[in-house]
């Protein structure tokens, strides 16, 4: 045991060296940034992480002065009391080192949220097949990229993926309390929390429902008795921020590509998608966990493309998604399934890589196109619907076929 914790301790070591180096050599990660800055300019200062203050001083930091037209305006955005889980790494006073050491949680995170998403399936792939999971999910786009920028959407996903084995677990305290913490970043959990309360009342699972509310209650108290009027600042910065940045939903960037007809096409696709979302969220009601966690990874990936902001780095809350997907191809084709799990994996990391390097742009830092917005739900959308149509099919129905995820 000694020796597994020292291999593991040097194995720690060499990866958060390797992240301080990189961040020392490649600035940037103005997603941890913002938040590490406007953590710590709070608790060695008490400034409002949303004031103009704290901004000015976190554009200095990002651009060596205030930011220009165009530029990122490096607002804090998050909810207040998402410095709980920055405020141990805004005591370092060394950024590229705070930067490294954030980064190797976040891989940790990627790691767990792997795990935890097949124990989630309760899917048991052979070692083979585990390891190319493992290091696909360090290492595909839409895992490296929230890393590199230290986005807190790993520890979002996270936190949605142990909220729901805590349900499956019948320990709805526990899932009440990682679902409040999912909403640092609100966008990512806007409809899989509505949902989760209304099948939770469905099945009379009130202590879910209490536990969720009574621990939202508790941070908006706490926080707001530290700075009263956090939650107008808050709003004040989140209504900003499409001002700033890119393209965040698909209206937008259906307007960007056709501009006679974009906007239309955006609010045609919203309206599709909430209808799809009604039924689905309509059959699950009453149903056990297997058909909830279904309509949950569906929500999880509808979210996304239904005209709610968001950015890429928030897909990798989909990653849950993934494994479900694949577990099912196992399931549906036992001989084949590991080989067409292979194909996959190799056709999503190449493909996404391959559309980022060839239709990157460069600014102040290499900016993403938008294109890339779309790859990833769709596929998950069709591959979600293809397996729920084969397994409705004789000899199974859908409900067995996701039923037999528990046993």
């Amino acid at each position: 045991m000694m020796i597994i914790i020292v291999l593991v301790a040097c194995v720690l070591f060499g990866v958060s060296w390797a992240n301080y180096r990189y961040a020392q050599e490649n600035p940037g990660g103005n997603d941890f940034l913002s938040r590490w800055a406007g953590a710590r300019y709070f608790i060695l200062n008490g400034w409002s992480p949303y004031s103009s203050q704290t901004t000015e001083k976190i554009q200095n930091m990002a651009y060596g002065k205030a930011a220009d037209e165009g530029q990122d305006k490096m607002l804090f955005v998050y909810p207040f009391y998402s410095i709980l889980i920055y405020a141990p790494f805004s005591l370092i006073g060394n950024y590229a080192l705070a930067r490294g050491l954030w980064m190797t949680v976040l891989q940790i995170a990627l790691l767990l949220i792997a795990g935890s998403s097949l124990s989630l399936t309760k899917w048991k792939p052979p070692s083979w097949l585990l390891t190319l999971i493992l290091i696909f999910s360090l290492l595909w786009y839409h895992g490296f990229r929230p890393t590199i920028n230290g986005n807190g959407s790993i520890m979002v996903a996270l936190f949605i993926v142990l909220a729901l084995i805590s349900m499956r677990n019948d320990r709805d305290i526990a899932a009440g309390g990682w679902f409040a913490l999912s909403t640092i970043k609100p966008q990512m959990v806007v409809l899989v929390i509505p949902l989760a309360i209304f099948w939770a009342i469905a099945r009379r699972r009130w202590l879910f429902v209490i536990s969720f509310f009574s621990t939202m209650g508790l941070l908006l108290a706490v926080f707001s008795a530290l700075i009263p009027n956090w939650i107008v600042q808050n709003l004040n910065q989140v209504l900003a921020y499409p001002g700033y940045t890119l393209s965040g939903t698909p209206g937008e960037i259906f307007t960007e590509w056709m501009p006679g007809i974009g906007e239309r096409l955006g609010w045609f696709l919203t309206i599709i998608l909430i209808v799809v979302l009604l039924i689905e969220w309509r059959f699950s009601l009453g149903q056990d966990f297997t058909w909830f966690y279904w309509t949950t990874c569906l929500t999880l990936v509808i979210t996304n493309l239904i005209g709610i902001r968001t950015a890429t780095e928030n897909y990798i809350a989909m990653f849950a998604v993934l494994i479900l997907v694949f577990s099912l191809m196992v399931k549906r084709w036992k001989r084949y399934g590991g080989w067409l799990i292979m194909l996959n994996m190799l056709v999503l990391f190449i493909g996404l890589w391959a559309i980022f390097l060839f239709t990157i742009q460069y600014r102040d830092q290499p900016i993403q196109t938008s294109i890339l917005f779309f790859q990833l739900p769709v596929y998950l959308i069709l591959t979600l619907y293809w397996l729920r149509w084969w397994a409705i099919r004789p000899p199974r129905v859908l409900l067995d076929q996701l039923r037999s995820l528990q046993e």
